[in-house]
């Protein structure tokens, strides 16, 4: 994070914000400085991809589910908004520590001691030591000592939007993003990497909130997506992975998506206008099949 303060230093604050006498490395400008910059980055990066996916990734026909809950994307949207400076508080915090020198960033690749390799080396460990973190902290988020208290407003999204990504309690939001912040402080890692990375990990968490369900064949059970998160959503239980199903399968929370079956979100609104079709037709539904003129229960209860 300091990179993105230098340069707001250096481009913004120091000629046009704060007084000529206001030393740029002042701790109390720094923190400032700091709640500002991650409050307006947070905000950006939420609204710009989480409206990107809406528009152009998300299918609009699942705000037709009866799940789906009436103004639900202005619900979310504000309820995010609400959040984001509570989590930024503690955030800012450590930030500011990394700032201070007390992580183990590092500013050029010469001083990995396995120069490239390393930076590739660093980005893997980081999503695997953040995604074994997410999953522990979010299934004891699942507690019910905590659920209620913290995790449950996120949960209100059973069919989510993108703009649901970030709309958690503070508590829960900060708790689930500490695993991010606390790596550069137990392993080495590129400053632009680690800027590259809370990016990164801020788009895939939209993405796992989009409704759109393909993933390669081959990495469907290895990848959790948003068909896997869906079904966290729909089923509370279930893949609390973040990136992977390694630790979903490890801890025997592992669900192979309904979406993959023909059974989820959108074959039950299939099935919905098949019903209706039959139904303008003057075709009765078969009572031998309840699964297909009822498919909220079906999927509660499978």
């Amino acid at each position: 994070m300091d990179l993105v303060l230098e340069a707001a230093d250096r481009h913004l604050l120091t000629p046009y914000v704060y007084p000529a006498g206001w030393p740029e490395g002042e701790p109390c400008r720094q923190l400032l400085s700091l709640f500002v910059i991650t409050n307006l980055g947070a905000l950006a990066l939420y609204l710009f991809f989480g409206t990107l996916s809406y528009y152009f990734i998300f299918d609009h026909e699942l705000k037709k589910h009866p799940q789906f809950l009436e103004n639900q994307v202005s619900r979310e949207i504000s309820y995010a908004v609400r959040s984001l400076p509570w989590i930024s508080v503690p955030t800012v915090a450590l930030f500011f520590a990394e700032v201070r020198g007390y992580s183990k960033l590092y500013d050029n690749i010469e001083d990995s001691p396995y120069g490239w390799s390393g930076v590739f080396l660093s980005m893997l460990s980081f999503l695997f030591f953040t995604d074994m973190g997410i999953y522990w902290i979010h299934r004891g988020l699942h507690h019910k000592f905590f659920y209620k208290r913290f995790h449950k407003p996120h949960h209100l999204w059973k069919i989510a939007t993108p703009f649901a990504s970030h709309a958690f309690h503070p508590v829960d939001g900060f708790m689930q993003s500490l695993p991010y912040h606390v790596y550069p402080f137990l392993f080495p890692l590129h400053k632009v990497t680690y800027l590259g990375l809370y990016i990164f990990v801020n788009v895939w968490t939209i993405s796992i909130h989009d409704g759109d369900y393909r993933v390669p064949r081959l990495l469907r059970h290895v990848i959790n997506g948003s068909a896997h998160h869906t079904d966290h959503h729909l089923y509370f239980d279930y893949n609390y992975g973040q990136y992977f199903t390694l630790w979903d399968k490890i801890g025997g929370s592992y669900k192979s998506p309904t979406s993959f079956e023909g059974k989820g979100p959108h074959d039950y609104l299939r099935k919905l206008r098949e019903k209706d079709a039959g139904t303008s037709n003057g075709v009765v539904a078969s009572k031998k099949d309840p699964g297909e003129s009822n498919g909220i229960v079906a999927s509660k209860t499978e």
